[in-house]
């Protein structure tokens, strides 16, 4: 019986490494797309009262909806800790201008723990982390990668491994010249399952779109606005191409297409904020708040789900889905979690619901951080958002050419009315919160974040209140030691350790 039994096990060892294979061969692809400056509220299904966005729409019903979903109050810090799975200080990224828009060297990217997996990676637009030297993407895990910023027109720079980078002369809007070159990625990737990072300028400023996007708005709001809508719309056609591409090549049921927006809305503020109050480089709701739109056919159910999710979570979630391995000392520095059980559960399930999500506006004057603590800072556990909205005290915040946070929120105090994004609604979107004190909001029964309830809630207040100050002061010397402050000022505060190491996550 010995050979027949050799010969059975034989077919069983070669049957399981054929099922491995098989099952390698099936990783996803992954298509994540991240619009910069769009708010939540810019999409039909959100019920905007102009735009028309029948394509995310479409994307909206078939995905799994990550409702309660946060990411940073700008945008270099959103796309630091998405890619990182780590709260955005711990990567030194602390402002939109270089050099605290750069991201630590040393940080784990999620491009390069899928290349373990065999992914190819590929990104396509806005970088926002440190294009010079050894920060440009191409140094950070992604294979291929396509640069250009022209609205119209654009040249764009392309990057393909180790080959001498390609100049590609243009026509025509940048958007649309980006979702070809990611068609034309998804073509060259063949059978190898890839990650497409498409990250796109619009609708940020400055504000310019074909007209055929942008007419539809003239007259009914004012010609930025307009623009803003237009820039969105043409986003949405973009998608619609690229969901087509997906179905008649049959590509669609093993491709996970992710849609994300990087921070808070901007020049469509007062056009609509789906009820929200806040802006992009706000603490208030609408300063994170973002819409997060999971599709995977072939997988995963079209559903809501409410339960507190980040960006901070996108890492550990693709790398579950891909099969990536992540070490030890990785996962100990990660403060993200994995949605899959999210994604799959047929009906709500309980999902680290005591885990706290912690935020804050930064962008100081540089060497000013340790003075900005409370400035536009906040903490979410569960429905509830713990902040302040409050310039800083200090007097050289106040001549501060980079103050500006402060000084939009100072000119509030002072009454006015117009402020960054807004013409008329400063005093709501804008709001200063009393001195030395914590509001607490349930952004789920009030989105426009009108009562307080600390008064009724203290024991609540009191734990979030230590919780942020316990961070705080451990994240504040990594956080400078990783490039968060600036040389360009000495940083004279002596209280914290610069050598300190980032800690497990709370769970």
């Amino acid at each position: 019986m010995k050979p027949l039994r050799y010969f059975l096990l034989f077919f069983f060892v070669l049957g399981c490494s054929s099922a491995q294979s098989a099952q390698e061969e099936q990783r996803p692809n992954i298509i994540f797309i991240l619009t910069d400056d769009q708010g939540y509220g810019d999409l039909g299904r959100h019920g905007h009262p102009l735009l028309k966005t029948p394509h995310i729409d479409r994307l909206h019903d078939e995905s799994v909806r990550l409702d309660n979903f946060y990411v940073s109050p700008s945008c270099s810090p959103t796309r630091a800790a998405l890619l990182t799975g780590m709260h955005e200080f711990r990567s030194g990224v602390t402002h939109t201008r270089a050099p605290r828009e750069h991201l630590w060297k040393e940080a784990t990217l999620l491009p390069e723990l899928l290349k373990t997996a065999g992914y190819k990676t590929g990104m396509i637009g806005k970088w926002h982390l440190g294009w010079d030297g050894d920060y440009h993407p191409r140094q950070r895990g992604f294979d291929w990668t396509v640069q250009g910023a022209a609205h119209f027109d654009p040249t764009l720079v392309i990057f393909d491994g180790d080959k001498k980078p390609e100049r590609l002369l243009t026509k025509g809007f940048r958007e649309d010249r980006y979702f070809d070159q990611a068609i034309s990625f998804i073509k060259a990737a063949g059978d190898q399952p890839y990650f497409l990072y498409l990250a796109t300028y619009s609708p940020h400023a400055p504000l310019k779109a074909p007209e055929e996007y942008v007419s539809p708005y003239r007259g009914k709001v004012t010609d930025d606005e307009a623009a803003y809508l237009g820039m969105i719309a043409n986003i949405d056609a973009n998608v619609g191409r690229l969901l087509t591409f997906l179905d008649e090549n049959e590509l669609g049921q093993n491709t996970i297409v992710i849609f994300v927006n990087d921070n808070g809305v901007t020049a469509g503020l007062d056009v609509y904020n789906a009820g929200m109050r806040g802006s992009k480089c706000s603490i208030w709701e609408g300063g994170s708040r973002a819409m997060s739109f999971w599709r995977w056919p072939g997988r995963w159910k079209p559903k809501r789900v409410d339960a507190l999710t980040a960006h901070l979570d996108v890492l550990p979630t693709l790398c579950e889905i891909s099969g990536v391995k992540i070490s030890a000392d990785l996962e100990q520095q990660l403060e993200g979690f994995s949605m899959v059980p999210l994604l799959e559960a047929e009906g709500a399930i309980k999902w680290h619901e005591n885990r706290y999500l912690f935020q804050h506006v930064a962008r100081w004057p540089s060497g000013l951080a340790a003075q900005h603590k409370y400035a536009m800072a906040g903490v979410r556990q569960g429905d509830y958002l713990l902040m302040r909205s409050r310039p800083c005290d200090d007097p050289a915040c106040t001549a501060a050419v980079l103050g500006m946070q402060c000084q939009t929120l100072r000119g509030v105090e002072r009454g006015n009315t117009s402020a960054n994004y807004t013409r008329h609604n400063a005093q709501f979107h804008w709001a200063v919160t009393p001195p030395e004190q914590w509001v607490l909001i349930d952004t789920s029964a009030d989105p426009g974040c009108c009562t307080d309830l600390g008064s009724l809630k203290p024991e609540r207040v009191k734990a979030m209140a230590a919780a942020y100050d316990h961070w705080w002061d451990e994240v504040y010397p990594v956080m400078v030691a990783r490039g968060g402050e600036s040389p360009l000022r000495e940083i004279t505060d002596q209280g914290h350790d610069a050598s300190a190491q980032p800690r497990p996550r709370s769970r």
